[in-house]
Protein backbone atom coordinates (compact mmCIF):
# COMPACT_ATOMS: atom_id res chain seq x y z
CA UNK A 1 0.00 0.00 0.00
CA UNK A 2 1.47 3.62 -0.88
CA UNK A 3 0.71 6.51 0.88
CA UNK A 4 1.02 10.49 0.94
CA UNK A 5 0.66 12.69 3.65
CA UNK A 6 -0.27 16.22 2.92
CA UNK A 7 0.29 18.56 5.68
CA UNK A 8 1.18 22.32 5.41
CA UNK A 9 2.87 25.05 7.32
CA UNK A 10 2.49 27.06 10.64
CA UNK A 11 2.52 30.21 11.97
CA UNK A 12 3.89 30.67 15.09
CA UNK A 13 2.45 34.07 16.66
CA UNK A 14 3.93 33.67 20.05
CA UNK A 15 3.74 32.47 23.46
CA UNK A 16 1.16 33.13 26.21
CA UNK A 17 4.21 33.50 28.88
CA UNK A 18 7.45 33.22 29.29
CA UNK A 19 8.24 34.09 33.03
CA UNK A 20 9.20 32.04 35.75
CA UNK A 21 6.24 33.90 38.08
CA UNK A 22 3.53 32.51 36.53
CA UNK A 23 1.69 29.16 37.13
CA UNK A 24 1.70 28.02 33.49
CA UNK A 25 4.93 28.42 31.00
CA UNK A 26 4.71 29.00 27.22
CA UNK A 27 1.08 28.62 25.92
CA UNK A 28 1.72 28.90 21.87
CA UNK A 29 -0.67 30.53 19.69
CA UNK A 30 -0.65 30.28 15.93
CA UNK A 31 -2.38 29.47 12.47
CA UNK A 32 -2.32 26.58 10.11
CA UNK A 33 -1.37 27.64 6.78
CA UNK A 34 -2.15 25.42 3.70
CA UNK A 35 1.14 26.18 1.83
CA UNK A 36 4.07 25.53 2.09
CA UNK A 37 4.06 21.89 2.89
CA UNK A 38 5.38 18.67 3.22
CA UNK A 39 4.25 15.79 1.13
CA UNK A 40 5.62 12.51 2.17
CA UNK A 41 5.47 9.68 -0.04
CA UNK A 42 5.69 5.71 1.45
CA UNK A 43 5.33 2.11 1.56
CA UNK A 44 6.29 -1.19 3.78
CA UNK A 45 9.56 -2.44 3.13
CA UNK A 46 12.51 -3.87 4.87
CA UNK A 47 15.40 -1.09 5.91
CA UNK A 48 14.94 2.07 5.19
CA UNK A 49 14.68 3.58 2.09
CA UNK A 50 15.02 7.47 2.04
CA UNK A 51 16.95 9.96 0.04
CA UNK A 52 16.13 12.89 2.27
CA UNK A 53 18.51 12.66 5.28
CA UNK A 54 16.06 14.32 8.32
CA UNK A 55 12.94 12.37 6.52
CA UNK A 56 14.79 9.10 6.91
CA UNK A 57 16.04 9.79 10.84
CA UNK A 58 12.17 10.75 11.47
CA UNK A 59 11.15 7.61 9.86
CA UNK A 60 13.92 4.88 11.25
CA UNK A 61 12.60 6.26 14.73
CA UNK A 62 8.81 5.77 13.50
CA UNK A 63 9.24 2.64 12.90
CA UNK A 64 11.10 1.81 16.30
CA UNK A 65 8.24 3.43 17.89
CA UNK A 66 5.40 1.25 16.02
CA UNK A 67 7.72 -1.81 15.91
CA UNK A 68 7.83 -2.21 12.20
CA UNK A 69 10.54 -3.29 9.80
CA UNK A 70 10.77 -0.64 7.82
CA UNK A 71 9.65 2.18 5.19
CA UNK A 72 10.11 3.64 1.61
CA UNK A 73 9.65 7.33 1.42
CA UNK A 74 9.30 9.91 -1.31
CA UNK A 75 9.82 13.21 -0.23
CA UNK A 76 7.45 14.88 -3.05
CA UNK A 77 7.23 18.75 -1.76
CA UNK A 78 9.23 19.91 1.77
CA UNK A 79 9.05 22.63 4.08
CA UNK A 80 11.89 25.41 4.05
CA UNK A 81 14.28 24.89 7.22
CA UNK A 82 14.50 26.31 10.21
CA UNK A 83 12.86 29.92 8.69
CA UNK A 84 9.95 30.12 11.60
CA UNK A 85 7.29 27.77 9.61
CA UNK A 86 7.33 24.46 11.47
CA UNK A 87 9.24 22.02 9.37
CA UNK A 88 10.15 20.29 12.32
CA UNK A 89 7.14 19.19 14.21
CA UNK A 90 5.77 18.81 10.69
CA UNK A 91 8.05 17.05 8.84
CA UNK A 92 8.68 14.59 12.00
CA UNK A 93 4.37 13.66 12.13
CA UNK A 94 4.01 13.71 8.70
CA UNK A 95 6.84 10.88 8.29
CA UNK A 96 5.17 9.13 11.74
CA UNK A 97 1.93 9.36 10.09
CA UNK A 98 3.42 8.33 6.55
CA UNK A 99 4.99 4.55 8.52
CA UNK A 100 1.80 3.98 10.44
CA UNK A 101 -0.28 4.06 8.05
CA UNK A 102 1.94 2.14 5.21
CA UNK A 103 1.80 -0.35 7.91
CA UNK A 104 -1.77 -0.90 8.94
CA UNK A 105 -0.94 0.32 12.12
CA UNK A 106 -2.98 2.81 14.73
CA UNK A 107 -0.60 6.00 15.76
CA UNK A 108 -1.66 9.00 17.83
CA UNK A 109 1.48 11.52 16.72
CA UNK A 110 0.15 13.56 19.87
CA UNK A 111 0.96 10.84 22.16
CA UNK A 112 3.99 9.76 19.95
CA UNK A 113 5.28 13.67 19.60
CA UNK A 114 7.39 13.51 22.97
CA UNK A 115 9.45 10.79 21.20
CA UNK A 116 10.38 12.27 17.84
CA UNK A 117 10.99 15.33 20.46
CA UNK A 118 8.53 17.07 18.68
CA UNK A 119 5.81 19.66 21.56
CA UNK A 120 8.42 20.29 23.76
CA UNK A 121 7.56 24.28 23.88
CA UNK A 122 4.82 24.98 22.13
CA UNK A 123 1.67 22.81 21.01
CA UNK A 124 1.36 24.72 18.00
CA UNK A 125 2.71 22.38 15.37
CA UNK A 126 0.85 19.15 16.91
CA UNK A 127 -2.80 20.88 17.08
CA UNK A 128 -2.17 22.33 13.78
CA UNK A 129 -0.87 18.86 11.98
CA UNK A 130 -4.10 17.52 13.76
CA UNK A 131 -6.63 19.81 13.06
CA UNK A 132 -5.42 23.20 11.92
CA UNK A 133 -6.51 26.34 11.80
CA UNK A 134 -6.23 29.09 14.57
CA UNK A 135 -4.57 27.06 17.54
CA UNK A 136 -4.15 28.20 21.34
CA UNK A 137 -2.66 25.72 23.63
CA UNK A 138 -2.07 25.34 26.78
CA UNK A 139 1.14 25.04 27.91
CA UNK A 140 3.19 23.62 30.56
CA UNK A 141 3.04 24.07 34.45
CA UNK A 142 6.08 25.94 35.29
CA UNK A 143 7.19 23.84 38.33
CA UNK A 144 7.33 20.73 36.11
CA UNK A 145 8.43 22.10 32.98
CA UNK A 146 10.76 25.31 33.26
CA UNK A 147 13.72 25.93 30.68
CA UNK A 148 13.96 22.42 29.71
CA UNK A 149 11.37 19.77 29.30
CA UNK A 150 11.61 16.47 32.13
CA UNK A 151 12.88 13.65 31.02
CA UNK A 152 11.74 11.70 28.38
CA UNK A 153 8.25 9.68 28.74
CA UNK A 154 7.46 12.76 32.10
CA UNK A 155 5.55 14.92 29.96
CA UNK A 156 3.24 15.25 27.45
CA UNK A 157 2.32 17.72 24.24
CA UNK A 158 0.34 20.98 25.45
CA UNK A 159 -3.10 20.30 25.34
CA UNK A 160 -5.94 22.55 23.10
CA UNK A 161 -7.82 25.04 24.64
CA UNK A 162 -8.91 27.21 22.21
CA UNK A 163 -9.53 26.47 18.24
CA UNK A 164 -11.40 28.25 15.44
CA UNK A 165 -11.68 27.69 12.02
CA UNK A 166 -10.76 30.81 9.96
CA UNK A 167 -12.67 32.52 6.68
CA UNK A 168 -11.97 31.30 3.79
CA UNK A 169 -11.46 34.39 2.01
CA UNK A 170 -8.33 35.10 4.69
CA UNK A 171 -5.22 34.63 3.39
CA UNK A 172 -1.78 35.10 5.14
CA UNK A 173 1.21 37.21 3.41
CA UNK A 174 4.40 35.19 3.87
CA UNK A 175 7.76 36.54 3.34
CA UNK A 176 10.84 34.31 3.99
CA UNK A 177 13.60 37.24 3.14
CA UNK A 178 17.11 35.51 2.15
CA UNK A 179 18.86 35.67 5.59
CA UNK A 180 20.11 33.15 8.48
CA UNK A 181 18.11 30.48 9.52
CA UNK A 182 16.09 30.69 12.82
CA UNK A 183 17.46 29.21 15.38
CA UNK A 184 17.30 25.42 16.53
CA UNK A 185 18.17 22.63 18.35
CA UNK A 186 21.11 23.40 20.96
CA UNK A 187 21.09 26.86 20.27
CA UNK A 188 17.64 27.41 20.42
CA UNK A 189 17.29 25.87 24.11
CA UNK A 190 20.05 27.57 25.13
CA UNK A 191 18.40 31.27 23.69
CA UNK A 192 15.26 30.67 25.42
CA UNK A 193 16.70 29.45 28.71
CA UNK A 194 18.00 32.56 28.67
CA UNK A 195 14.49 34.42 27.34
CA UNK A 196 12.74 32.44 29.92
CA UNK A 197 15.17 33.37 33.14
CA UNK A 198 15.04 36.58 32.32
CA UNK A 199 11.31 37.43 31.13
CA UNK A 200 9.44 40.15 32.39
CA UNK A 201 6.02 38.53 34.15
CA UNK A 202 4.33 41.97 33.80
CA UNK A 203 4.24 40.99 29.37
CA UNK A 204 2.14 37.75 30.08
CA UNK A 205 -0.50 39.74 32.00
CA UNK A 206 -0.69 42.41 28.57
CA UNK A 207 -0.74 39.39 26.43
CA UNK A 208 -3.55 37.48 28.51
CA UNK A 209 -6.15 40.66 27.88
CA UNK A 210 -5.17 40.61 24.39
CA UNK A 211 -5.96 37.08 24.14
CA UNK A 212 -9.13 36.75 25.73
CA UNK A 213 -10.79 40.03 25.18
CA UNK A 214 -9.77 40.65 21.40
CA UNK A 215 -8.12 37.83 19.67
CA UNK A 216 -10.33 35.00 20.61
CA UNK A 217 -13.31 37.08 19.82
CA UNK A 218 -11.92 38.28 16.77
CA UNK A 219 -10.85 34.46 15.65
CA UNK A 220 -14.36 33.09 16.72
CA UNK A 221 -16.42 35.51 15.16
CA UNK A 222 -13.94 36.38 11.66
CA UNK A 223 -13.72 39.86 12.01
CA UNK A 224 -10.18 40.22 9.88
CA UNK A 225 -9.23 43.59 10.78
CA UNK A 226 -9.26 43.16 14.49
CA UNK A 227 -7.80 39.20 14.16
CA UNK A 228 -5.03 40.90 12.24
CA UNK A 229 -4.68 44.02 14.18
CA UNK A 230 -4.71 42.01 17.61
CA UNK A 231 -2.19 39.35 15.98
CA UNK A 232 0.31 41.92 15.41
CA UNK A 233 0.42 43.03 18.81
CA UNK A 234 0.34 39.91 20.39
CA UNK A 235 3.99 39.44 18.57
CA UNK A 236 5.31 42.36 19.15
CA UNK A 237 5.10 42.13 22.79
CA UNK A 238 6.19 39.02 22.57
CA UNK A 239 9.31 40.39 20.55
CA UNK A 240 10.12 42.26 23.81
CA UNK A 241 11.04 38.80 25.54
CA UNK A 242 13.36 38.37 22.86
CA UNK A 243 15.24 41.43 22.22
CA UNK A 244 18.74 40.99 24.18
CA UNK A 245 18.58 37.50 22.27
CA UNK A 246 17.89 38.55 19.13
CA UNK A 247 19.14 41.87 18.40
CA UNK A 248 15.41 44.17 18.77
CA UNK A 249 11.66 43.26 19.09
CA UNK A 250 12.32 41.78 15.47
CA UNK A 251 15.81 39.92 14.32
CA UNK A 252 17.29 41.60 11.18
CA UNK A 253 16.08 41.49 8.20
CA UNK A 254 12.50 40.94 9.23
CA UNK A 255 11.80 44.14 11.71
CA UNK A 256 12.56 45.97 8.98
CA UNK A 257 10.58 44.43 6.51
CA UNK A 258 8.11 44.84 9.26
CA UNK A 259 8.13 48.60 9.42
CA UNK A 260 7.69 48.86 5.84
CA UNK A 261 4.93 46.00 5.06
CA UNK A 262 2.98 48.40 8.62
CA UNK A 263 2.50 51.04 5.75
CA UNK A 264 0.50 49.22 3.75
CA UNK A 265 -2.97 49.51 3.49
CA UNK A 266 -3.10 45.85 2.20
CA UNK A 267 -1.99 44.32 5.15
CA UNK A 268 -2.67 43.79 9.01
CA UNK A 269 -1.42 42.58 12.07
CA UNK A 270 2.86 42.12 10.22
CA UNK A 271 4.57 39.97 12.52
CA UNK A 272 7.78 37.51 12.50
CA UNK A 273 6.77 33.74 13.26
CA UNK A 274 8.79 32.16 16.08
CA UNK A 275 12.85 33.05 15.53
CA UNK A 276 12.15 34.14 11.88
CA UNK A 277 13.45 35.33 9.36
CA UNK A 278 9.62 34.82 8.11
CA UNK A 279 7.67 37.33 8.23
CA UNK A 280 3.64 37.08 7.94
CA UNK A 281 0.58 39.87 7.48
CA UNK A 282 -3.27 38.91 7.76
CA UNK A 283 -5.04 40.27 4.49
CA UNK A 284 -8.16 38.86 2.41
CA UNK A 285 -8.62 37.10 -1.31
CA UNK A 286 -9.69 40.48 -2.71
CA UNK A 287 -6.83 42.40 -1.36
CA UNK A 288 -4.11 39.04 -2.14
CA UNK A 289 -2.33 41.46 -5.27
CA UNK A 290 -1.86 44.17 -3.88
CA UNK A 291 -0.28 42.62 -0.50
CA UNK A 292 2.33 40.51 -2.63
CA UNK A 293 3.12 43.60 -4.19
CA UNK A 294 3.78 45.60 -0.94
CA UNK A 295 5.97 42.39 0.19
CA UNK A 296 7.82 42.57 -3.32
CA UNK A 297 8.50 46.03 -2.55
CA UNK A 298 9.62 45.80 0.75
CA UNK A 299 11.91 43.16 -0.22
CA UNK A 300 13.40 45.54 -2.97
CA UNK A 301 13.57 48.90 -0.94
CA UNK A 302 15.72 46.40 1.61
CA UNK A 303 18.09 45.12 -1.20
CA UNK A 304 17.12 41.76 -0.21
CA UNK A 305 16.00 39.04 -1.43
CA UNK A 306 13.47 36.44 -0.76
CA UNK A 307 9.98 34.36 -1.76
CA UNK A 308 6.78 35.97 -1.13
CA UNK A 309 3.25 33.46 -0.72
CA UNK A 310 -0.22 34.37 -0.15
CA UNK A 311 -2.07 31.68 1.58
CA UNK A 312 -5.12 30.51 2.70
CA UNK A 313 -5.78 29.16 6.05
CA UNK A 314 -6.03 25.61 6.72
CA UNK A 315 -9.27 24.42 8.59
CA UNK A 316 -8.33 20.54 8.25
CA UNK A 317 -5.14 18.35 9.68
CA UNK A 318 -3.05 16.46 7.77
CA UNK A 319 -4.73 14.67 4.45
CA UNK A 320 -3.98 11.18 4.39
CA UNK A 321 -4.84 9.13 1.18
CA UNK A 322 -4.12 5.91 -0.34
CA UNK A 323 -2.50 6.58 -3.74
CA UNK A 324 -2.45 3.19 -5.20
Amino acid sequence: MRIRVDVGARLHVGFQNLSLAHERLYGGVGVALESPRVVLEAEPTVGIDCPDTLVGTYAERSCELLGVDGVSIDVVDALPRHVGVGSGTQTALATLAAVARAHGKPASVRELAPSLNRGGRSGVGVASFEHGGFVVDAGHPTERFTTAPPPAGEWTVPAITARHDLPEEWRFLVVLPDADEGRSGETEDESMRSVVENADPSIADSLATLLVRRLLPAAAEGRLEAFGDTVGDFGRLNGAWYADEQGGVYRPPAGRLIDELADSPAVRGVGQSSWGPAVYGVTDRSLAGEARDAADAALSSLGVDGGVRVVRPRNDGARITEIQ
